[in-house]
């Protein structure tokens, strides 16, 4: 038996993934709540990741990167992911030096430019 597909576009769930913000400086004390935050906002909203807003956390530090690891673990355990929102490029460095790689709103793709494409043009130079 086979089956046709129905006309038109095919039915696409946009959801909006929930957000947490990290508010200023996080103490360890606080990760334990946060974590839970995490796992809750998966298991009630039904997502697969939290957009973790990171911009009020401040000059990143070693702390910064615990909180971090420990949110996408936990987030990991529940059946998902974290992706980090307006982070430092500070940040981004740092958690390249340490080894952990975090999905980035608006990242952009680092790719090479098309074949033929010139970046720049000198004035006099020739029409392609």
């Amino acid at each position: 038996m086979s089956y046709g597909r129905p006309p038109g576009l095919p039915i696409v769930d946009a959801m909006t993934p929930p957000v947490l913000v990290l508010p200023g400086p996080v103490t360890r004390d606080e990760v334990r709540g946060l974590s839970d935050d995490v796992r809750a906002l998966l298991r009630t909203s039904g997502a697969r990741v939290v957009v973790c807003d990171v911009a009020g956390l401040g000059p990143p530090g070693l702390a910064t990167v615990d909180v971090l690891a420990r949110l996408q673990l936990a987030a990991r355990r529940a059946g998902g992911r974290i992706r980090l929102r307006d982070p430092d490029p500070a940040l981004g460095a740092l958690l390249d030096l340490v080894g952990l790689r975090f999905e980035t709103e608006g990242q952009v793709e680092e790719r090479e430019p098309a074949l033929g494409v010139e970046e720049a043009v000198e004035p006099g130079d020739p029409a392609v």
